[in-house]
């Protein structure tokens, strides 16, 4: 069976690399980059180190409005899937990669397999809110990491190509972290030692494009005696040099480069709490068992909150220094996303039947 795989961000990297590692020794894989991500240190390294095979098509969009990204992808995609004729078309997660690559197989009539669907913040303001619901409403094959997810698609009349599987992040995790733990050496480069400082990670528009809320953040962590180590998003980046933050700095955080996968993990593996607005870092402290303080008023991984390992404060600076502090989740933490699912994943993709509904 032939497979286009759709992919364009970090995160989506990550996910891919351990289904594309098995899904290959039964099946053709067409891997296309939507160079949503595009630069080093946001696709590049993570190609080479998770051991991603090369794309076979480069799409080359970057970045520009949600409209004209997604629009560009869509015609890229289109010409792919066109020439190569695949007998499905497997996406992930909640990007404009995954819209647009979910469109173009719709259009057409090719079946699409959503990985990470159901997940739903309820906010619409979102894009990516948009982008789930859309791909969702449109694929054969919903490949839900929780119950959560499958409630959410029951709630909206989705009842056909349902699957609990799992996600396919703990796969990933369970893969590479002793391998991060053996050849890292951000600590060492960094002068850090365990459970000694925070990781800061925010690239949302809704907390990059407002100053204040910028302001907010920084100053929420700088009111803590720890080191903060901040990966710094180019889009981030943009905007404190733009508001002349960036210049101004606290002393107690510390900017770097974008990390690889095995860097960062080995980062936020032995950090005393992580403070971020993504989705997938949210996921990832919960799996290595890292309090996560979230800078949002909403979350699609709920279930990492209600078993109470993250906290929402979005941009309020005295909520976030109060997290820093008081906030010490304890206790065993549930398998809430299963122990795998790259498996599953390929075992349901070799099924044709399943793409009845």
């Amino acid at each position: 069976m032939k497979i286009v795989t759709i992919v364009g961000a970090r995160p989506q990297f990550i996910k891919c690399a351990p289904v594309s590692r098995l899904l290959r020794r039964f099946h053709i894989e067409i891997l296309v980059h939507t160079d949503q991500h595009y630069d080093q240190g946001l696709s590049g390294i993570f190609f080479q180190e998770l051991e991603i095979p090369e794309p076979n098509y480069h799409l080359g969009v970057g970045s520009s409005s949600h409209g004209k990204q997604t629009g560009e992808m869509l015609i890229g995609v289109e010409n792919i899937l066109l020439k190569e004729q695949p007998d499905l078309v497997l996406v992930y997660g909640d990007t404009n990669s995954t819209l647009a690559g979910a469109l173009a197989a719709a259009k057409l009539n090719i079946p699409i397999a959503h990985v990470e669907a159901g997940l739903r913040s309820n906010d619409k303001t979102m894009p990516e809110e948009i982008n789930r619901i859309i791909v969702d409403h449109i694929s054969s094959l919903l490949l839900c990491p929780t119950i959560t997810s499958i409630n959410n698609l029951q709630h909206e009349g989705i009842n056909n190509g349902l699957h609990l599987i799992g996600d396919v992040m703990v796969d990933a995790l369970l893969y590479n972290r002793s391998i991060a733990e053996k050849k890292s050496l951000i600590l060492k480069q960094l002068g850090l030692y365990p459970k000694t400082y925070l990781v800061l990670t925010f690239h949302r528009p809704s907390n990059t494009d407002m100053i204040q809320k910028i302001q907010n953040i920084i100053l929420g962590v700088s009111n803590s005696s720890l080191q903060v180590i901040f990966p710094v998003h180019p889009r981030t980046r943009k905007s404190l040099e733009n508001s002349g933050i960036w210049m101004n700095l606290p002393n107690n955080i510390k900017p770097i480069e974008p990390l690889g996968y095995l860097d960062m993990l080995n980062l936020m593996n032995n950090a005393i709490k992580i403070v971020t607005d993504s989705g997938g870092i949210q996921k990832e402290a919960y799996l290595l068992g890292v309090p996560c303080i979230t800078l949002r008023d909403n979350t699609e991984w709920i279930e990492t909150v209600q078993e109470g390992w993250n906290v929402l404060v979005g941009a309020n600076k005295d909520e976030i220094t109060k997290a820093i502090v008081n906030f010490n989740p304890m206790g065993v933490r549930k398998e809430i996303f299963g122990i795998g699912a790259a498996d599953k994943i390929v075992l349901l993709l070799s099924n044709k039947r399943v793409y009845v509904t």
